[in-house]
C-alpha cells in the first residue's frame, strides 16, 4: 500500500469544563464565610469590583454606556456546546427560583425579612474575647512566688496542658527535654496546681479530684481511699467501698455527693485556643402562611461595578489598557451574576428541604422523615450533585436551633405497620426518650426497647437498636443500672 498525505474530516464529542463553570461550581460548594474570603481575593485582583452597600438580591446598577455580558449559560446549554461537566453538571438557572418557586407557603428571598438584620444571640461568637485556659493561667503566674526558673518551668507546663487542664506528659520526660533535674519541674507543677481553677495540672482524674477536695478541706483519709478506688465507684461496688473507706452508709452517701460537685475537666470552662464560630448561612422563621426563608444578610457578599474605572472605557485610547479593562469588567459582571445565581440556588434547595421536612420544623425530630439528595434533586429539577454541593458546609438557623443542611438527609427504617419508613434520627430520639424515662428499678434491656419501639411504630432488630443506642452515647442496661444506682446513693 502506497503511503501518501491526505486530509480527513472527523467529528467527535468531548466534555470539558470552562473556567467560568469551574468557578461557579466552586462558589456553590462554599459557605458564606468562605465566600467572604473568595470575594476579598476578587476585590484585590479586580479593580472593576468594589464592595457595595446593596443587599444581595437587589439590582446592581450597570456601568454607564457599557454593554453588560449576557447571563451565564445553564449546564444544559453548555453540554449542548460540548462544554459541560463530565460527572456532575451544575444545573443553575438564574431565573429558575423566581419562575418555579411556590408563591404560597414557601417564601424565599435574599433581602431582609421578619428575622431582621441581626443574628440570633445563640449564634454570636460566644467565645469572642474570652481568655483561653493558657491565657487565664499565665495571667496568674505573677502572683506565684518563685524564682525565674520556676516561673519559666511553670509557663512551659501550662503550654503542655490539654483542653481539659490535664498534664499528660511524664515529668521525667519533661525534665529530660529541658535538661533540668526533676525536683524543679515538680516544684513548678505544684505552682501550676495552685492556680485557678483548682484541678488544673493534674495528671489523672484522681489527682484532679483530690486537688479540689483539698481546696474544699474534705481530703481526709476516707475521701483519699474513695479517690484511690474510682474504678469501684464506676462499677457500683458500694459494699467493698464501705469497707475500704471505713464509713457508714450515711457518710458514704455524703462523700459521693461531695464528689459529684467537683469538676473532672476544669479546663473546659475556658475558650479553646482556636475557636471557629459557626455562622448560619440560611435563616428560617415561621410566618402566618408558612415559612420565611432568607440567606443570612450578615455574611452575604455585596459587590458592585466600580463606576470610575468603568467610565474609563469611554475615554481610554490605549488599546491594551482598554482591552484589559473590558476583560476585568466582564469578569466583574460575571462574578456578580454568579453570586446571585448561587444564592437563588441555595434558597431553592432549602425551600424544598423545608417543604419535605415540615414535620420537623413544626413538631420536632420525631417527625423527621427519611430524605435523600435524589428526592430533592428530582423535586426541583436539578442534578443530584448540585444539591450535594449546596448542602455541603451550609448551616440553617431556625427556632429549633442550628443544623447543617446534611442533617435533614437521613436514612430510613421500616415502620411496624409496613407503610413507609421512619427517619433514623426519629428512632434515636425515641430511644433516648425511653431510656431517660426508665425507672432505676426497671432498666430497659435492648429486647424490651425493641418491643416498646414497635409499639411506637418502629420495626427494628435488636442489633439495630443497640447500634443506635451506642451512636447517641447511651450505655448498655448494665451500665445504666450502675449509673442510676450511684445517683440514687448520692
Amino acid at each position: 500500500m502506497a503511503l501518501s498525505p491526505r486530509l480527513d474530516l472527523r467529528q467527535s464529542q468531548s466534555l470539558v469544563m470552562t473556567p467560568q463553570l469551574q468557578q461557579a461550581i466552586k462558589l456553590l460548594a462554599l459557605s458564606n464565610l468562605e465566600i467572604e474570603t473568595f470575594v476579598a481575593d476578587a476585590l484585590d485582583s479586580n479593580p472593576l469590583l468594589e464592595a457595595g452597600e446593596l443587599r444581595a438580591g437587589a439590582e446592581t446598577p450597570a456601568a454607564p454606556d457599557t454593554e453588560a455580558p449576557p447571563d451565564p449559560p445553564t449546564a444544559d446549554e453548555l453540554i449542548g456546546r460540548g462544554q459541560g461537566e463530565v460527572d456532575a453538571p451544575l444545573d443553575i438557572d438564574p431565573t429558575a427560583l423566581d419562575r418555579d418557586r411556590d408563591t404560597g407557603d414557601w417564601s424565599a428571598g435574599t433581602g431582609a425579612g421578619p428575622l431582621g438584620d441581626d443574628l440570633p444571640a445563640d449564634y454570636a461568637d460566644r467565645d469572642a474575647g474570652a481568655p483561653t485556659l493558657v491565657q487565664h493561667l499565665e495571667g496568674q503566674l505573677g502572683t506565684v512566688a518563685g524564682d525565674p526558673q520556676t516561673l519559666f518551668l511553670a509557663r512551659h507546663l501550662i503550654g503542655l496542658l490539654d483542653e481539659a487542664g490535664y498534664l499528660s506528659a511524664p515529668l521525667e520526660e519533661i525534665a529530660g527535654d529541658l535538661g533540668v533535674p526533676r525536683p524543679p519541674v515538680e516544684q513548678a507543677l505544684v505552682a501550676v496546681q495552685s492556680l485557678d481553677p483548682t484541678g488544673v495540672g493534674a495528671r489523672n482524674l484522681a489527682e484532679c479530684l483530690a486537688l479540689q477536695a483539698k481546696e474544699a478541706d474534705r481530703h481526709d483519709p476516707c475521701m483519699a481511699a474513695l479517690l484511690a478506688n474510682l474504678d469501684l465507684v464506676a462499677r457500683g461496688a458500694f459494699p467493698q467501698l464501705l469497707r475500704l473507706c471505713r464509713v457508714d452508709e450515711e457518710d458514704f452517701a455524703d462523700m459521693l455527693r461531695e464528689l459529684r460537685r467537683y469538676d473532672p475537666k476544669p479546663g473546659l470552662r475556658f475558650a479553646r485556643a482556636e475557636v471557629m464560630a459557626v455562622v448560619p448561612d440560611i435563616l428560617i422563621a415561621p410566618a402566618t402562611d408558612g415559612w420565611d426563608i432568607v440567606l443570612n444578610p450578615a455574611s452575604l457578599p455585596r459587590l458592585v461595578v466600580n463606576r470610575p474605572y468603568a467610565l474609563e472605557l469611554r475615554s481610554c485610547r490605549d488599546k491594551a489598557v482598554k482591552s484589559w479593562l473590558t476583560e476585568k469588567l466582564a469578569d466583574a459582571n460575571w462574578l456578580i451574576k454568579a453570586l446571585d445565581q448561587r444564592q437563588k440556588t441555595i434558597l431553592k434547595v432549602t425551600a424544598e428541604i423545608v417543604r419535605q421536612q415540615e414535620g420537623f420544623f413544626r413538631k420536632g425530630v420525631s417527625l423527621l422523615k427519611p430524605l435523600t439528595l435524589r428526592q430533592v434533586a428530582e423535586a426541583i429539577g436539578m442534578h443530584e450533585s448540585t444539591v450535594s454541593r449546596v448542602t455541603s458546609a451550609k448551616y440553617l438557623q431556625c427556632h429549633r436551633g442550628l443544623f447543617e443542611l446534611k442533617f435533614f438527609f437521613t436514612s430510613g427504617v421500616a415502620s411496624a405497620d409496613g407503610e413507609g419508613t421512619a427517619s433514623a434520627s426519629a428512632v434515636k430520639a425515641a430511644i433516648r426518650s425511653l431510656c431517660d424515662a426508665e425507672s432505676p428499678d426497671a432498666i430497659l434491656s435492648d429486647d424490651t426497647l425493641v418491643d416498646l419501639l414497635k409499639d411506637k411504630g418502629f420495626d427494628l432488630a435488636r442489633r439495630t437498636v443497640a447500634k443506635y443506642r451506642e451512636a447517641i452515647g447511651i450505655g448498655s442496661s448494665v451500665q445504666r443500672r450502675r449509673q442510676k444506682k450511684i445517683a440514687r446513693v448520692a
